[in-house]
């Protein structure tokens, strides 16, 4: 069993930047590939980012390419997504989960039904 919790979300102006953590329990965190999902109001629950159990391998959505950035300390057992450059229609509610997958083709990891785990999410909204 794995519990994710996330912080960091708050209100902020576009092309500002926000550092959003998962926290997470369970002494297995380092064997699971962690993603981050987003889900705006009226829209469906969409993938953002993933990393490796190593931190080796990452992969991201197009929207987000070259502004957000994954990482991870599997000593603290915490997940970070790095968002810079934030426009309005990143406004949205950011979750963290967990995928018992340990492989390196994380472009095959951006669907729900990939992960085992969820958090409750944090929120970000940019203002224009």
């Amino acid at each position: 069993q794995v519990q994710l919790v996330e912080s960091g979300g708050g209100l902020v102006q576009a092309g500002d930047s926000l550092r959003l953590t998962c926290a997470t329990s369970g002494r297995t965190f380092s064997r699971y590939t962690m993603g981050w999902f987003r889900q705006a109001p009226g829209k469906e629950r969409e993938f953002v980012a993933a990393i490796s159990w190593s931190g080796d391998y990452v992969y991201y959505a197009d929207s987000v390419k070259g502004r957000f950035t994954i990482s991870r300390e599997n000593a603290k057992n915490t997940v970070y997504l790095q968002l810079n450059s934030l426009k309005p229609e990143d406004t949205a509610v950011y979750y963290c989960a967990a995928d018992r997958y340990s492989g390196s083709n994380l472009y095959t990891r951006i669907r729900e039904r990939d992960y085992d785990y969820w958090g409750q999410g944090t929120q970000v909204t940019v203002s224009s």
